[in-house]
């Protein structure tokens, strides 16, 4: 069993900033990339930012300079950093990871439960 369990969402300002952490914890030989998706109501998840394993990443347009993403390999952990919050931010944010339960079987991803984002004045 893997669980991803996502925290620090909350109810900021506009111009706020907050940060949000997600453990993977269980069965896991070894993780690829973890990611963050946003979904906000009426439209459809998407991506907002992704970490590689080696510490690559890649942001959305509409949270470059803003957003950042970091990982703690040692603790299955990864964060995202949200400054300069945009009333556009409002969603909820799911974690995703992809990764390995054992070194015989493939990945498949897994998804956190959502932390709700909600900025506003």
């Amino acid at each position: 069993q893997v669980q991803l369990v996502e925290s620090g969402g909350g109810l900021v300002q506009p111009g706020g900033s907050l940060r949000l952490s997600c453990a993977a914890s269980g069965s896991i030989f070894s993780i690829n990339f973890m990611a963050w998706f946003r979904q906000a109501p009426g439209k459809q998840r998407e991506l907002v930012a992704i970490i590689t394993s080696e510490g690559s990443t890649n942001y959305a347009d509409s949270v470059k300079g803003r957003f950042t993403i970091s990982r703690d390999n040692a603790k299955n952990t990864v964060y995202l950093q949200l400054n300069s919050l945009e009333p556009g931010d409002t969603a909820v944010y799911y974690c995703n990871a992809r990764l390995r339960t054992s070194y015989n079987t493939r990945q498949r991803d897994y998804w956190g439960q959502g932390t709700q984002v909600t900025v506003s004045s």
